[in-house]
């Protein structure tokens, strides 16, 4: 059984990298093949789901979508624009302002609302959009490690920890991922601004829409709010976990949308659940099963291990290891089964070495997600804008990608880790 649990998940693995579309019907594949031979019961596959983070995916989910349907983030982007003054100076507004929306929204949604924008701007004046739609992906990526609901790589994190909303900006004590992204975030803007600094064309007279609702954007503030208020001692909120919390908001917003949202029809609901990411629902709970069964067999200790071995006991080899390693698997394969299979390695690893926890599952995540931003086929988001340009008449080679993206990820991925090592090192 042991080795079977290996040869699925290796298997599935690769499959994951190689056909990427079919990732969800190969995970079910995979967890079928455990099922009947024994590695799991139906009701341990089951349980081996993490359903609190799975509560959270699908509950950000429609929110996120009522959100898009809002157009707030498109209002609040012409608005930057108009005060930007130079081309240069909107495109780096843009991307902050996407970055920061992805803190909160999932990143393929919120590049999907950006682009718009951005692309508008490019054919006003003829200039390429390749910089700024490239530019949109890696920026929605970064930040949507910075907190709970931004990315599920964060989701993840916080269901293997028990880690809730606040801990995210201070955690025992100490400055939390929140904070090490940010200040990423801030040097990799940098390398934007001196990839855009050419685009000095005078910016001015963009047409500012209106949001077709606000209930979204009071929605989504609540849902947060929930979370902050959910994370002190004492709260009446404690008692529920941030997938249920997620979930109710996500109720609300469907109730409003089947009887309130322009005269509300039930066939309009109908439409909203299968606009959602199932696909990526389905693959995500599958993944859970398939790592569970490597936790199940012993792998995980194994490959702890391993690491152990490797770095010879050196706390500071471990940790630039665990980002090096993180940043060129994710750099090609989705982080999201890589973050499930490494956080409880990461967990055996830190208490073989005799360090904070928090140091090496930190520089698990921050490498992770932030190497997605080096290749186009290392997050959905890049993948994303990359068919926009398609869509735009406009070949982009994966090098070209690269230029960009290496240097931004690099930049940022070296202050954040420098800092969290100086913090939780000690």
């Amino acid at each position: 059984m042991k080795y079977l649990a290996l040869t699925v998940f290796v298997v599935a693995y690769c499959l994951f990298f190689l056909k990427p579309r079919w990732r969800w019907q190969v995970g079910l594949i995979g967890v079928g093949i455990l099922i009947i031979s024994g590695c799991f019961t139906p009701g341990g596959a089951f349980y081996a789901i993490n359903w609190n983070v799975m509560g959270i995916f699908v509950g950000t989910l429609v929110m996120a979508e009522l959100f898009m349907l809002s157009r707030m983030p498109a209002v609040l982007a012409q608005k930057l624009v108009n005060i930007s003054g130079t081309v240069a100076i909107a495109m780096l507004f843009i991307c902050m302002l996407t970055s920061f929306i992805s803190a909160f929204v999932e990143n393929v949604a919120t590049v999907l609302i950006m682009a718009p924008i951005a692309l508008s701007i490019t054919q006003r004046l003829k200039i390429t959009p390749v910089p700024i739609i490239i530019a949109l992906a890696i920026s929605s990526n970064l930040q949507g490690t910075a907190t709970l609901v931004g990315d599920p790589p964060s989701m993840l994190l916080a269901g293997y920890t028990g880690m809730n909303f606040m801990d995210f900006f201070f955690y025992q004590g100490r400055l939390s991922v929140f904070w090490f992204v940010e200040l990423g975030a801030l040097t990799s803007f940098v390398v934007l601004y001196f990839l855009f600094r050419k685009f000095r064309q005078p910016i001015k007279g963009f047409e500012v829409e209106k949001p077709t609702t606000l209930f979204p954007s009071f929605l989504l503030v609540g849902f947060i709010g929930s979370l902050v208020l959910a994370s002190f001692p004492g709260s009446p909120l404690k008692k529920l976990s941030p997938g249920s919390i997620s979930m109710i908001f996500a109720g609300f917003g469907v109730l409003w949308y089947c009887f309130l949202y322009e005269g509300g029809k039930w066939q309009k609901t109908l439409s909203l659940f299968i606009r959602l990411d199932w696909h990526t629902t389905v693959f995500l709970m599958c993944v859970f099963i398939l790592v569970g069964g490597l936790i199940e067999t012993g792998w995980i200790v194994t490959i702890a291990s391993t690491l152990g071995s490797i770095t010879a006991g050196n706390a500071l080899m471990a940790f630039v290891l665990i980002i090096v390693i993180s940043m060129l698997i994710s750099a090609f394969v989705d982080n999201v089964p890589y973050l499930v299979t490494m956080l409880p390695v990461a967990q055996h690893l830190a208490d073989s070495l005799g360090v904070a926890t928090p140091l090496i599952v930190f520089a698990l995540l921050i490498g992770s997600c932030l190497g997605g931003n080096i290749t186009p086929l290392g997050a959905a988001a890049n993948i994303v804008g990359m068919g926009i340009l398609r869509r735009q008449k406009v070949d982009v080679s994966f090098f070209t990608f690269v230029k960009i993206g290496l240097p931004f990820t690099l930049v940022a991925v070296i202050t954040s880790a420098i800092a969290l090592w100086f913090v939780w090192a000690h």
